[in-house]
């Protein structure tokens, strides 16, 4: 099943003329979003990654308070995509989104410079910020997150848009490609720019993050002559709210099998009490149609939240395990950010990998299918929370003992859930791309970035029950050594084990 299309939907080039596909769109303009997306990546992961510990020595909050700034900083970020997507889709073309969403993420990021830059912008030794310094901090920090929620939301979509929709190997093999691009700057993060920080400082980590997406910027500009550009439609929220009231008012009416003057005559038999919404001339079948896809696709969406929540331990619990663990090979000291360079090479290999073997895979193959891959990430994200407690057990024993363990044993809770992403976003964004009807698309696909923020809010709920619950005594302390951290990831693990039934029941229902 693909999405949803609808008569007079055209694509216009950037004076608004109807566009030929000699000269617009196609594989190349669609490489524009992945170069771009690598960039981005870089500045996005290089500081969400490492504000905890910049949270943490420079700005001088507790540990508990860093780590759901960070998540709430992440969980914003992504949230801010369903307005990113609905404004790309509503009101502007996903082109001039991006345009003005990578504006406002530079203006943040330049906040941010000057604070790092400026002694009198930062907070004294063993002193939180005051309160001018902490709005200069969330200023900057937020004009990020509203920033990036306007890139994710209209970069995938705007690149998918470049190709031909009736090839859905065409449109498969794109974001499968975009995943590699996120992670090529997940890799460039974790390598590059964490060595800058951790030698060079904050100070220059921002400036070359400015550099860096300015470059971004300019790299997805000079792309506009070969764009197509998908003309907004109108909110799709309005048309949603707009069926439900019909349905609603019409509720007593007689079932409605067809609407006349529609070229399209047969209706879903999906969510049949919206069909009474036609009873009204004023709502149309493509309008009904698209409202029952979108609902269909939410208890998809639900099912991948806890998944997300597991991977926000990646940034807070994980990033504080590595720091006190031992982190040297000879005379080299490997930062724990560093540790996602693991999965991010499996990932790296695996993608062109799979490219190059789709072509001798039987068609029908299940490996195809973005549900399938989506199922299997969820498993995989259960059991890194399994092999996560056992580490830490292992870790405070040997704490309790007298000595280290190396930081590699994190590698494996990383190595999991890092392939977990790759199959769970990765399927995400394609299935959500393609499912969407062609007017809300880049809202939908937006869904994939929400399910992430849902899960970084989830986690701050979920670590303020587990202290409340414990009495503070499993995440409550300021020292890892005294907490029960390994309670809290079996918890997340028996939870994901849980969820991953749920997602089964409605994976089949689709």
């Amino acid at each position: 099943m693909s999405g949803i299309e609808f008569e007079g939907e055209e694509f216009v080039d950037w004076r608004g003329r109807k566009v030929t596909p000699e000269k617009h769109g196609g594989a190349r303009a669609a490489s524009f979003a992945c170069v771009v997306e690598v960039l981005e990546n870089v500045v996005f992961l290089a500081n969400a990654s490492n504000f905890v510990q910049y949270f943490i020595k420079s700005m001088h909050y507790p540990v508990a308070d860093a780590s759901n700034m960070v998540t709430n900083f992440m969980g914003t970020s992504f949230l801010l995509t369903i307005v990113g997507g609905f404004i790309s889709d509503s009101f502007l073309t996903r082109f001039t989104t991006f345009i003005i969403s990578c504006t406002v993420e530079l203006l943040g990021l330049m906040l941010l410079t000057i604070q790092a830059h400026r002694k009198s912008l930062q907070p004294a030794m063993n002193e939180t910020p005051s309160n001018s310094q902490a709005a200069v901090l969330y200023t900057g920090l937020y004009a990020m997150a509203i920033g990036v929620g306007g890139i994710k939301a209209s970069l995938p979509a705007h690149g998918a848009d470049q190709l031909d929709h009736t090839n859905q190997r065409r449109i498969s093999a794109f974001f499968n490609w975009f995943f590699f691009s996120l992670c090529a700057g997940g890799f460039i993060s974790s390598t590059v720019m964490v060595w800058i920080e951790e030698n060079k400082g904050w100070r220059w980590s921002f400036v070359i993050s400015i550099i860096v997406l300015s470059v971004a910027f300019f790299i997805f500009a000079i792309g506009f002559p070969i764009y197509k550009y998908k003309r907004p439609a109108g909110s799709p929220i309005t048309r949603i709210f707009k069926v439900f009231a019909s349905a609603i008012r019409n509720r007593k009416a007689s079932s409605v099998d067809h609407q006349n003057g529609n070229s399209v005559k047969k209706i879903s038999n999906k969510y049949r009490f919206l069909n009474k919404a036609l009873v009204d001339d004023t709502t149309s079948l493509a309008d009904v149609e698209e409202t029952k896809t979108f609902i269909g696709l939410l208890p998809i969406f639900a099912s991948t939240i806890l998944m997300n929540c597991c991977l926000a331990q990646l940034q807070t619990f994980s990033v504080q395990q590595g720091s006190i663990m031992n982190k040297k090979i000879k005379n080299f000291e490997i930062p724990t950010q560093s540790l996602t360079v693991i999965p991010l090479t499996v990932m790296l290999s695996s993608i062109p990998a799979y490219e190059f073997l789709n072509s001798y895979i039987n068609k029908n193959s299940k490996i195809h299918k973005p549900l399938a891959r989506i199922g299997l990430g969820l498993a995989l994200a259960s059991a890194s929370m399994g092999v996560a407690a056992a580490v830490e057990v292992k870790r405070r024993e040997a704490a309790e003992n007298g000595y280290l363990i190396s930081v590699f044993w994190l590698s494996w809770q990383y190595l999991l859930l890092g392939v977990s992403d790759m199959l769970t976003l990765g399927g995400m964004l394609e299935f959500f791309y393609s499912e969407a009807p062609s007017r809300m698309r880049s809202l939908c696909t937006a869904l994939a970035w929400c399910s992430t923020s849902m899960g970084y809010f989830f986690s701050s709920v979920l670590v303020s029950i587990a202290n409340s619950a414990s009495g503070h005594k499993w995440l409550g302390g300021k020292d890892l050594n005294n907490d029960r951290l390994e309670l809290f990831y079996t918890l997340l693990c028996v939870l994901n084990f849980l969820n991953f039934f749920n997602y089964v029941f409605w994976a089949k229902r689709y």
